[in-house]
Formats: C-alpha cells, structure tokens, sequence
C-alpha cells in the first residue's frame, strides 16, 4: 500500500507552487508527516499546523478553521494522503509557508510512516522571498466567487478590475488573511459602519472609524485613522459591497472592540485600494452566530450575541432619560419566543425603536444584542448592531414552520420568571466545594463552566480593589484623568469633573476542603463591602484609614452562597484559570437546612 500511495503523490509540487515558472499541479496529492496544534488563545478557535510532503520537500501549512472536523476525528493524522484542493502561499523571512483552506484526505490510499527523506524549502535570494501570486481555486467552498483584483508588481496598481476582465483575476477570502499574507484583494459587504470617533489624550488627538467587513468564508473588523478616516469614511455605506486591496495592516484583534469570530483585525493604510463592486450579489448579506433563547441562562452577563425569534409581542415606544447625562432615549420592548420553548425581552433604541413596523408573528434576527441579567436575562440591541426582518436563512425558515404548526398555541417561559426559581435539587447538584474545583479541573475545557460554592471571605486584597468608571448609562469603561477635574472617557468622547469608582475586587475564600481566590466586579463588591466604592475612595482622600479598616474587617469572615464562573485566562505565554462570582448571597439558613437534608438523602443511608 505505501508504494502505490508513493506512486501518487505529486512529486516537486510543493517546490512548484512557490515558483511558477514550474510546472503547477491543479490538486496536488502529499503526506501528512506531523499535525499538532498552534498555541490557545482566549475566544479564538482552535488551530492546527500541518507538515506536507511531496517526497523531494516538505512544507510547514496552517490549516483553516473548516478543516478542524477532519483533525478532531482522527481522519486527518500522521502518516495519511491527502489532496490540497484550496491554499494561499506565503513567504515569511525566508519561510515558505502555505495556508490550507480546503483539502481531501484519500481513505483509499490508507496510511504509511514518512516516505522518502524530504527536504525543506528554503528561499534562494530575497526575491524568492517575496510572496508569489498564487490563485485560490475554491471549487464552491468559499461560494463560487473567482473575480477580484490582481495587483502588478509591487506598485499596487491594479492590473485587472473585475468589472472589465471578472474571469483574470482572485479573491482572496477573508478567512485567508492573516499577517503573512502580504498581496491580496477580498470581496466583501460593509455589514456596520460606525460613526466618526475622536479621542484627546496626553500623547495627542485623533479621529477613527471603522467597518465590518463580510464574505462568504467569514468577517472581519477595518478600522481608518485621521487620513484614512477622511479619504474613506464617505465611501463606505452599509450594505454595500467593496474590492478591498492591499496594502493594509493585518494585526490580531482587540476583542474588547468587536464581537466578530475573527483572530485577526485590519487598519487601512495609505496606499489601501477600496472600489465599490458592479456586482453586488454574490456576497451574503450578513453573516449570523445564534444563541437560542432556552440557552440564556447560561451566557456570562454583558456577552454579545445574536439571536433569532418569533416576535410575540411588540411594546410601545416610551421615553427614559438617562441619570447621569439628563439626554432623553427612545426605546420599545419586543418579546421574542422560539421551538425551545422559552420567551425572552429584547429592548431596541432610538430611530430604530421608533421606525419598528415588523409585524407580530414575523421572524426577526438580531444581530449584536447585549445579553443582560436585569429581572433575569434579557437582551439590548446594541448601537453597532443590526436587525432583519423574515430573512430568507434556513433558522427563520424552520421557525417559521414549526410556530404555524404548533408555536402559535403554545406557553413559554419566560427568563425573568426563572430568577430565583432553581429547586433544592438543582442546587445540591451545582454546588462544589473547593476541592472538587480543583480536582474535576472546572474552566479547562474550551467553554466556561458555572458553579455554586459556599465559603468564607478570609481576605480582601486591598491594593488596586476598585476603578474609575465613566458616568455614561451602560458604559463602565475606565475613564483618564487629563488634569483634575477633567476626567476623559475614549469610548464615550466625554470629559467629566469626576469618575464613578466601581469595584474589580480580587478576594480569598474557603471552605472545609481548602482556599480558593475568586475576582468580583462592582455589584457583588458592594454586597460583600456594603458600601460602594466612591465611599471608600472619597474616606482614602480624607486619609480616614480606622473607617476604611473597620469596613474591611466587617467584611471578613463572612459566609455566602457564590455563584462563579471558571473559565482559562492567558497573561502572555502562561494560562490559569480564572474564577469569577457572577453572584453573592447572604446564607439563607432554611434554603441550606434544606439543601443539606437533600444531600444526606443522597446517601441512601
């Protein structure tokens, strides 16, 4: 068997690919002679490297993300064949590197140990450096899309757009793009276009905006600064699709800006080519990840989703106004049901709120809605987010299907109605204690785990316990003071004469079977303190330290009931886990009586 699969494999193939004046191979065959994963990183997915070889030379390859099924169940291993039918080629520091983006392993050529004694490739001059054009065939994986922009030389000037010659030229898609690839044009719909921002610091001032970018193999953040912000602010219109040229800064994403699934972010540069498409209906319209609703109660608070439902009910637009900035906002409350059988609130705000005309019993997604836990969870349509009435996705299709058939007359619950509502039993089943944290390894799998503890406060790390938070409704960013009595918040674009201290407590607790260190944010903080933090900050300037040591010493050694959250957490190259009360109750002595009678009765004695 491994002399006929020797027979296959397309020998020089890989030697070719990065030099065209070979002859190219359409699909080359090669072996898989190591396969390991890349290093985690916090909400990204998992990542595999690959070694191939074509027999004369192997070369080092980053599988996309779509391949990760054929890595988890063992068909893509050591030793086996297999056809690359979709990759972009790179050149890194002398490097040769291939991004695999779509491939085949043949079952049928089983496996064998390495054949041959390939040798790596290596680069010749510093022009064999340089990346080389390489067309991505696709064949339907990416959507049939092969127009796009092919750049000449390193001028990049466009040779080919693809309303004059569409069958000449490549698309890159944008799960391709990544810091080693260096030419490259994407296809792609601006899904959000964000207003203009403008920041004052020490260091200087400036102005950003930024666009969501969409395609059929994913999505991805650009973001214009100053000049950039000038020359391409009014050339991108939501809704619309754009040739996107590079050359444009490709650096990983600052998570704390966007929920988009991409490891990595753009920054329009000088010399960025951004053309609107004649053709702009071969890219999706938007690009969805949902949450069911009967899934909620599990989110982490704050979290930003997307979620499709039918809309039950639709509420009158009403008027708050906001405590801290006096500024009115309109707002109207949806209520949203699906096949779980759960229903939930989602509020939408603004013009959006007061041009609502879907009708009841529509299909709605909702793309960026923020995932909040006033009375119970609920959710908030998000400035940057977006809304789409009866889409014509197969998730609305199937709710659409199974409400005419049986939603329409059916009950649901609600998620305010579950606040509070988890039996004895539940309870006795997601309490933990210390040891068994540790011992079952809680928050080391890929998703965050939630539990319950009952323990005792035994210390409050004093130092660096709270911050200050902007005054805007719903913001609680940190805010910086340029001088006193100017307090600045990046975010908002708001100078303040004062911040709102909140609370980021890092605190050790302990039961019968050990200690346990636990981070708190400012809710739980002044359950535990019983003060909020602008008082303790207010007693630290009045140097009244005998008031700040007997609140903190009132706060110690009490018991409550913790609701956490485990989850890994990465500071440079080390990981830890990192375990977060998303709660803190005061012991309710009947509901524990109660609880430990339970668990005796488990016993069976």
């Amino acid at each position: 068997m491994a002399s006929e699969a020797a027979s296959q494999i397309s020998v020089g193939a890989l030697s070719a690919i990065f030099d065209e004046t070979k002859p190219q191979f359409p699909e080359p065959i090669v072996q898989c002679v190591q396969i390991k994963p890349l290093p985690p990183q916090q909400n990204h997915a998992e990542r595999y490297r690959a070694v191939f070889s074509d027999i004369s030379n192997y070369v080092q390859t980053m599988l996309a993300t779509q391949a990760n099924p054929l890595v988890t169940s063992g068909l893509l291993r050591k030793g086996c064949f297999v056809k690359l039918k979709a990759f972009q080629a790179n050149s890194v520091k002398g490097k040769k590197i291939l991004i695999i983006l779509d491939l085949e392993v043949l079952q049928d050529l089983g496996e064998a140990e390495k054949i041959g004694e390939p040798k790596p490739l290596e680069s010749k001059s510093e022009e064999e450096d340089k990346p080389q054009p390489t067309t991505i065939s696709s064949h339907g994986f990416y959507g049939s899309s092969t127009h796009g922009a092919q750049m000449q030389g390193n001028d990049h000037t466009p040779l080919t757009r693809p309303s004059v010659a569409p069958g000449h030229a490549t698309i890159y898609p944008i799960e391709a793009i990544s810091p080693y690839a260096h030419k490259w044009t994407i296809k792609a719909r601006c899904t959000s276009k964000s207003n203009i921002k403008t920041w004052h610091n020490r260091n200087g001032e400036g102005k950003l905006f930024s666009v969501n970018l969409l395609d059929d193999s994913g999505e991805i953040r650009a973001t214009g600064f100053n000049d950039q912000c000038d020359m391409l602010y009014n050339i991108f219109q939501e809704g619309s699709v754009y040739y996107i040229s590079s050359p444009c800064r490709v650096q990983i994403a600052k998570k704390q800006f966007t929920n988009l699934n991409n490891d990595y972010e753009l920054t329009f540069e000088r010399d960025t080519i951004v053309e609107k498409a004649e053709d702009q209906s071969d890219v999706p319209q938007v690009r969805f990840n949902f949450t069911i609703i009967g899934d909620l109660q599990s989110v982490e608070k704050d979290s930003t989703i997307d979620v499709i439902g039918v809309l039950k009910e639709v509420g009158e637009t009403s008027q708050i106004v906001s405590k801290t900035t006096n500024k009115p906002y309109n707002k109207r409350e949806l209520t949203l049901v699906d096949n779980t059988g759960f229903s939930v609130r989602l509020t939408i705000w603004g013009s959006t709120a007061m041009n609502f005309d879907a009708a009841p019993e529509s299909v709605v997604a909702f793309k960026g809605v923020k995932v909040s836990d006033f009375g119970g969870r609920s959710l908030s349509l998000l400035s940057s987010g977006s809304m789409t009435v009866d889409p014509d996705i197969e998730e609305a299709h199937k709710l659409k299907g199974w409400y005419d058939a049986q939603g329409r007359a059916g009950a649901f619950t609600s998620h305010a109605s579950m606040l509070g509502a988890t039996t004895s039993t539940a309870k006795a089943e997601q309490f933990k204690t210390v040891a068994q944290v540790r011992e079952e390894q809680l928050g080391m799998s890929d998703d965050a785990v939630y539990f319950s503890l009952k323990a005792t406060v035994i210390y409050i790390k004093q130092d660096n316990m709270c911050y200050p938070a902007c005054l805007s409704e719903g913001c609680n960013k940190k805010v910086t003071e340029l001088d006193p009595g100017q307090w600045r918040c990046e975010r908002c674009d708001k100078t303040y004469p004062k911040p709102e201290y909140r609370y980021i407590m890092l605190i050790n607790v302990s039961d019968h079977t050990g200690h346990l260190w636990l981070n708190c944010f400012d809710e739980v903080g002044r359950s535990m303190m019983g003060a909020p933090a602008d008082h303790l900050m207010q007693l630290r300037q009045d140097e009244n330290e005998k008031t700040i040591g007997d609140i903190f010493q009132d706060a110690n050694c009490r018991t409550w009931n913790f609701r956490c959250r485990a989850k890994i957490d990465y500071f440079g190259d080390q990981q830890r886990i990192r375990y977060q009360i998303s709660s803190a109750k005061p012991i309710n002595y009947s509901e524990e009586a109660s609880r430990l009678a339970h668990m005796i009765e488990s016993y069976g004695i």
